[in-house]
C-alpha cells in the first residue's frame, strides 16, 4: 500500500536527490557521496541532516510523509527548502560536525563503521 517508505532516510536514496536542488555544486557533491561508502563520515552526515530537514522522528505510518515515501518527502523537501544553498551546506558542515565527534569519542561506533 505505501511506497518505499523507511523509518529514517535511507542513504540509499541520496543518488536519487541529483535532481533535487538546482545547480552544479549540489549535483557534484550528490555524485561525490554516491560514490562513498554508505558508512564514510560524509554520507552519514548528509543522512543525518536529511533526516533533520525532513523531520522523519515524527514521520509515522499513517503520516502523509509514509505514504508518499522517503524518496518523494526528501524531493519535496529540498524543492521547498527557502534557504539558500548555503544554508545546506552549513546544516551539512554541522552534521559532519556532530557525526565526527560522536566517532570520536565512541571506539565501538568507530568499529562499527570500519568493520
Amino acid at each position: 500500500m505505501y511506497p518505499d517508505s523507511e523509518i529514517l532516510f535511507p542513504a540509499s536514496l541520496i543518488p536519487n536527490l541529483r535532481d533535487a536542488r538546482p545547480g552544479l555544486a549540489w549535483q557534484k557533491l550528490i555524485d561525490r557521496l554516491s560514490r562513498a561508502d554508505e558508512h564514510d563520515e560524509q554520507v552519514l552526515a548528509f543522512t543525518l541532516m536529511m533526516v533533520r530537514l525532513n523531520n522523519c522522528l515524527t514521520c509515522d505510518l499513517d503520516s502523509y510523509r509514509a505514504t508518499i515515501g522517503c524518496l518523494q518527502c526528501s524531493r519535496r523537501t529540498l524543492r521547498t527548502f527557502r534557504g539558500k544553498d548555503e544554508h545546506i551546506a552549513e546544516k551539512l558542515q554541522e552534521a559532519r560536525n556532530e557525526v565526527h565527534k560522536f566517532l570520536k569519542s565512541t571506539p565501538q561506533a568507530r568499529r562499527l563503521i570500519e568493520a
